[in-house]
């Protein structure tokens, strides 16, 4: 029999307001992770995207709230604009169907200060936000550092990277000492997990150990390309699938203006979001991406990092991505909730060198394609094909005709 909710020791409003989510049984992560979290341990999460971590970690939060006090409780870090507001609209979500009185607010940079200033005065019990503007904040004393009992750290293989780590660190130690932290990621490797252990006391770590570390309902395909022409093979891609959602990744997010750009000149519905974008754009291209306007987003892997859109059906790689640890993310925004996905990566014959070492890593096969007559079929089909010796992915004898004399630089 399934373990629901109530065992875990979660009170009947949150328990009631789950059921009108229609989320009656716990993941895997929230079966481990609530009871450790309501005993106010420390915890270091991992568990693949998709598997429910935002409320693993939110309702031990609510649980714990003393809503009578008028004073901030809880900090919730996430390294992205997007993942904060999905975190926020989470939590209004728990709030108005566990009736619980709980306020919340977003503290972002980039954002008019004196506003969120404003906000902070109505003390909410829980602030979601990016560690440069809260720490600003509690350097100021806006944020009541004292009052603070659970700091969460989400995406925690970002925020603990060189980059963020020293705020982070700061951060915590500007808090009281009994504070609960709880760091939680779909990756952990060993540098992070040493980071997280050093903000912590004695940490119980629970790693979700999948079945399949990849979402089974994804199918994994790849085409060869010569750099200059992966552009143009994307857009055969998508005249052939027309796909209602997808989500295009590249690596430098100054390419992304371009590339969107380069989309649209051929009449694809595409926009783009990468890291430093202005607020009201990112805003204008994620709400027109959420209601249809553009069935394309382009997307540096920072930008996309924790997105939660439904029925995204396609990802693709237009650069491969360096590690196996960003292929894990980005295929993440597809197939999600028992829905099938596809994710398609468009290599060069050097990147495809990576795709036997994907496959060996997680358990996966990842098939070879081509586009023939407009049809995506299996590499060869009506061509003369040879298998290099040395082992590596096949390429064609018949170079591709070009149509598009467009490059990427």
């Amino acid at each position: 029999m399934d373990l629901t909710f109530d065992k875990l020791g979660l009170s009947n409003s949150l328990v009631e307001g789950l059921a009108k989510q229609d989320i009656k049984t716990p993941t895997d992560i929230q079966e481990r992770v609530i009871p450790l979290a309501l005993d106010k341990k420390d915890v270091i999460g991992q568990s693949q995207t998709g598997s429910g971590k935002t409320l693993a970690y939110l309702l031990p939060i609510f649980q714990r709230l003393d809503i009578e006090k008028r004073e901030m409780q809880a900090i919730v870090l996430a390294p992205t604009h997007e993942l904060v507001m999905q975190i926020e609209k989470q939590i209004k979500k728990l709030t108005e169907n566990s009736g619980l009185a709980v306020r919340s607010t977003t503290i972002m940079g980039e954002v008019n200060i004196n506003r969120q200033i404003e906000k902070l005065k109505e003390k909410p019990h829980i602030i979601v936000g990016s560690i440069g503007r809260i720490l600003e904040l509690v350097k100021s004393k806006r944020i009541s550092a004292h009052t603070i009992k659970t700091i969460v750290i989400d995406e925690a293989d970002r925020l603990l990277d060189q980059d963020s780590y020293g705020k982070t660190k700061e951060l915590v130690k500007s808090v009281m000492r009994d504070t609960q932290i709880t760091a939680f990621s779909a990756t952990v490797n060993e540098k992070t997990l040493l980071a997280a252990k050093e903000l912590m006391k004695s940490p119980e770590i629970v790693k979700i150990e999948e079945k399949e570390l990849i979402n089974p309902n994804i199918y994994h395909m790849y085409m060869l390309a010569e750099q200059r022409d992966k552009i143009e093979v994307l857009r055969k891609l998508i005249a052939s699938i027309k796909p209602i959602r997808a989500i295009c990744f590249i690596s430098a997010s100054e390419e992304v203006e371009v590339i969107a750009a380069k989309l649209k000149y051929h009449h694809i519905k595409a926009c783009g979001i990468y890291g430093d974008m202005p607020k009201e754009e990112r805003q204008e291209a994620m709400t027109g991406f959420r209601n249809g306007d553009y069935h394309l987003m382009v997307s540096s892997d920072l930008a996309a990092r924790g997105l939660d859109i439904d029925n995204v059906t396609h990802v693709f790689n237009l650069d491969f991505p360096r590690d196996s640890k960003e292929y894990l993310h980005r295929i993440g925004r597809t197939g999600r909730f028992g829905k099938a996905g596809t994710a398609i990566s468009i290599v060069t014959t050097k990147e495809a060198e990576q795709i036997k070492e994907f496959e060996k890593q997680f358990k996966i096969k990842i098939d070879v394609k081509e586009i023939y007559m407009g049809r995506i079929v299996e590499l060869g089909r009506g061509k003369t094909v040879e298998r290099q010796s040395s082992g590596k992915a096949p390429t064609s004898k018949k170079p591709v005709r070009k149509t598009s004399t467009s490059k990427r630089k």
